[in-house]
């Protein structure tokens, strides 16, 4: 297979969770919001202050939500110290053969058509972390990773950046330089300001665009107002994400 076209080979996400109608109308609220942030807003980093504040699971909902609106999304597992979305969301190929991801593209061992891989999810497309490297920054700064955010431009209408929390690495930061903007997920209840406040200054630094922040894991029979402070406070852009945990089947949610 050419390796300048989204691969056809496609993958099953056999744990994949039922959203019910709260959360559907959140994401459908995130999802406007990101729509009028305008077209040119294509290539988007979802980043976090602290590891277990729901980042990754906000990013795989917004991508349900966008190819919902038909709309083509490819999402880029950029954790490579310690990512955990393959066992989260149970992928399984239907050869049976090993995943390649992003770590094996960045470091030369494959080509872009080896690690983008189609879903069960109509219109949604994955790239993998791949195995964990000792020199994530290094690889990451290499010319490999804007030629694959290249060609997502060109076959996607989003591409969804899965970043390593700000607080624990500048991973989020070097990836910041190829994106046309920022999402920030913050926990109620995790990371303390001193911590959001410094997180936030990294990502500024490194010039991106903050788009807003999702304030996430609510419990919003207590903070019915609770979102709109977050909102003003990290930008124009806010979608309020009242995540699983209290408000259906009481199950934590992590990264």
């Amino acid at each position: 297979m050419e390796s300048n076209r989204p691969r056809t080979e496609q993958v099953e996400l056999r744990k994949i969770k039922r959203q019910n109608y709260t959360l559907k109308e959140s994401l459908r609220a995130l999802r406007t919001n990101l729509q009028f942030c305008g077209d040119d807003v294509k290539v988007i980093l979802v980043t976090s202050a602290a590891p277990n504040e729901g980042k990754s699971t906000v990013v795989m909902d917004l991508a349900r939500s966008l190819t919902d609106a038909k709309k083509q999304v490819l999402v880029i597992d950029a954790d490579l110290r310690q990512s955990v979305l393959v066992g989260r969301l149970g992928v399984r190929t239907a050869s049976g053969a090993s995943l390649y991801g992003l770590s094996h593209y960045l470091s030369g061992q494959k080509q872009i058509g080896d690690v983008v891989y189609a879903t069960n999810i109509p219109r949604l497309y994955l790239v993998f972390s791949g195995p964990s490297v000792p020199n994530p920054t290094e690889i990451l700064e290499k010319g490999y990773f804007d030629e694959l955010i290249n060609f997502g431009r060109k076959y996607f209408d989003y591409i969804l950046i899965d970043a390593p929390p700000l607080g624990a690495t500048i991973d989020a930061a070097v990836l910041a330089r190829c994106c046309d903007g920022a999402i920030f997920v913050t926990a109620q209840g995790m990371a303390n300001s001193h911590v959001i406040a410094n997180a936030k200054k990294q990502l500024e630094l490194s010039g991106v665009r903050i788009l807003g922040a999702v304030l996430n894991k609510v419990d919003m029979r207590r903070n019915h107002y609770y979102g709109k402070y977050y909102g003003r406070y990290y930008g124009s852009y806010y979608g309020q994400y009242g995540r699983y945990g209290k408000e259906t089947d009481g199950k934590k949610n992590t990264d």
